[in-house]
């Protein structure tokens, strides 16, 4: 098995990682579960003892009582019975050590299990936007779920019977070769044999437990898609192909688990079989040398029992290689994912909301926030060979509206993604009231932003909460108020439970606009000094966006505003309309004056040219 587990990619899981996991697993159990651990080892250690000196009193019991009774015409049963007491004592201890335990041992793989599952959701909400761009979102919660899970077998029993097994064959073993130094070297021929099956059917398993939790992954991110976009595939009568392709992701999983599975189960029946022929050969021997006056009747009955404890842990341990196999490449997994690294911050200038009005602290003096937004000659390419932004140019002061239009990725959305920092520019500079964003805390730099995106995001909350989301502390009455702001109190009364009405399913009982509209009145509650809106009307009705444009109105008054549009009668209102095309500025003005320039927006506007142009 060893060197042969595979890495969350693929990639084989190399003797050096394998360790470096296997101690990383451990250190949580250090952290919090230290006393509980140790008192399990003294359990397993008590556990041992009583089963290997229980073996051992059978020779006792043979030679000093049993024997002594054969032929016997009034043997004394009490001391046999007070034999056989100890021996149930002896015994006893074992069991009541391993039951102790294996309670114990749940509490302590549970708990790492959800610390684990902490401290991955905990460093999600550090990483960068950039990984949930480029992971798929089903397999990054496979690593929650199924990776995660596969840990539970590993710390509650694969754990515990590694060290149970390894100590009772060092026990038994030392105890064999007291008793017998010729059987002992019998039993252990027969084990070097037995090994040399296990171990290579062992290197050909393991390999695929990797393979197989990264196509339950791959599995699972393509359910997740399917099911968030069902619409799309019956619109499209895409049933079949989408059934096809799920085949094909479910057909690796199956291959991936048979080829991992086939050689692992074989481990039991050729070790139970193994054992069994060499108990056989172990009593014949033994036979012949009782015969012989080399040993006692005792000595071989102790002895074969002595053989079945050493050789049931080997059994023992090869039932759970699967697990083991699989714990380890799915917490290889999650380590992925909690070494990736996280979003840096070396922001030191924080903003604050203090009486409705937001600041910024200088030397320990609070500076109101005005919402003056500047682009400096900004470059900016997701990777080093692309350049999305050239040469970007920009300035937005407070009440003024700033309208960005383009075609389809001539880099409109990703301006806005600079501004929120969930990207770095390359070159140039951003300020916020003169300050480079760089030097502002992320968090608070987001805060201050009010956005609303295209497509409407909801929580299975309260409409209150979806709508609180936007201020965690307001009051009802703020609430109300942004309700009132965006229009979306009067669907709100109408609902079955008003604003206490549980949104299920990103609130897919509401109609596109109404969700919207939510998603208005959550950005209007921050109460921020700038407002962002990406193609925020696009999804809402003619009719219906006649009466969001008047809350929005009333919501952007003396607030810095950037607009993204594609219907441009939404930005004709706007102080400046900024025209994109392959990441460059060429065209900005109002919209009387771009009309008459008689130039692309021109063309957008009269219809001579599509956005996807």
């Amino acid at each position: 098995m060893r060197g042969n587990l595979m890495r969350g990619g693929g990639e084989k899981l190399g003797k050096e990682k394998l360790i470096q996991t296997s101690k990383r697993l451990m250190s949580y159990i250090n952290k919090r579960y230290k006393f509980q651990f140790m008192l399990v080892l003294l359990l397993i250690t008590l556990s041992a003892i009583s089963s290997v000196e229980g073996s051992r009193f059978i020779e006792t019991l043979i030679n000093e009582y049993i024997v002594p009774f054969i032929g016997m015409e009034s043997p004394n049963f009490a001391s046999l019975l007070r034999a056989v007491l100890i021996m149930a004592f002896i015994f006893g201890i074992g069991v009541v050590s391993i039951f102790l335990f294996n309670r114990i041992m749940v509490t302590i793989s549970q708990g790492v299990q959800k610390e684990i599952r902490d401290e991955l959701f905990s460093h999600m909400q550090k990483m960068k936007i950039s990984y949930f761009d480029t992971n798929s979102h089903g397999d990054i919660m496979s690593r929650y779920t199924n990776d995660v899970d596969t840990l539970r077998n590993l710390l509650g029993q694969g754990i515990p019977v590694i060290f149970s097994s390894l100590l009772t064959m060092v026990l038994s073993l030392i105890a064999m070769v007291f008793m017998s130094g010729v059987l002992t070297s019998v039993m252990l021929l027969g084990v070097i044999i037995n090994l040399l099956f296990t171990v290579n059917i062992g290197k050909k398993s393991g390999k695929f437990f990797g393979i197989q939790q990264k196509a339950i992954g791959e599995l699972n991110g393509h359910i997740e898609e399917l099911i968030t976009n069902q619409k799309v595939v019956k619109v499209f009568n895409y049933e079949e192909e989408s059934k096809n392709k799920f085949d094909e992701f479910n057909n690796s999983v199956e291959n991936a688990s048979k080829n991992a599975n086939k050689y692992a189960n074989m481990f039991l029946p050729i070790m139970i079989n193994m054992g069994t022929l060499q108990y056989v050969i172990l009593a014949v021997v033994g036979g012949f040398m009782a015969i012989n006056g080399l040993i006692t009747i005792g000595i071989i009955a102790a002895f074969l029992q002595l053989s079945r404890m050493f050789t049931m842990p080997l059994g023992n341990l090869s039932m759970q290689i699967n697990g083991i196999a699989s714990a380890l490449a799915g917490a290889n997994r999650v380590f992925e994912i909690l070494d990736t690294e996280p979003e840096k911050d070396k922001g030191t200038t924080l903003l604050t909301k203090t009486n409705e009005a937001w600041k910024w602290d200088e030397n320990g003096e609070k500076i109101l926030l005005k919402g003056d937004v500047v682009l400096n000659n900004v470059v900016f390419g997701y990777t080093d060979e692309q350049t999305v932004l050239d040469n970007i140019n920009l300035v937005a002061h407070p009440g003024e509206k700033i309208a960005i239009v383009g075609a389809t990725g001539a880099g409109k959305t990703t301006i806005t993604n600079l501004i929120n920092r969930f990207y770095d520019i390359r070159k140039g500079e951003i300020l916020y009231d003169n300050i480079n964003i760089e030097k502002i805390k992320k968090p608070d730099l987001r805060k201050s932003f009010g956005v609303v995106l295209q497509d409407s995001i909801l929580f299975t909350e309260t409409v209150r909460e979806n709508i609180r989301y936007g201020k965690l502390d307001a009051t009802d009455e703020e609430v109300y108020e942004a309700a009132r702001l965006a229009h979306a109190e009067e669907f709100i009364n109408l609902l079955k439970d008003g604003y206490d009405t549980i949104l299920e399913n990103a609130g897919a009982s509401l109609s596109q606009g109404q969700r919207q509209l939510l998603c208005i009145a959550r950005a209007a509650i921050a109460n921020p000094p700038v407002m962002i809106l990406d193609e925020a009307t696009s999804s809402i009705d003619t009719r219906t966006e006649l009466i969001v444009q008047k809350g929005m109105d009333s919501l952007m008054q003396g607030r810095t505003v950037f607009v993204i549009a594609h219907r441009l009668s939404t930005v004709k209102n706007a102080d400046s309309i900024v025209v994109l095309e392959n990441g460059k500025i060429i065209e900005r003005g109002t919209h009387i004056e771009l009309l008459n320039n008689k130039e692309t927006y021109h063309k957008m506007y009269t219809g001579g040219l599509s956005f996807d142009d």
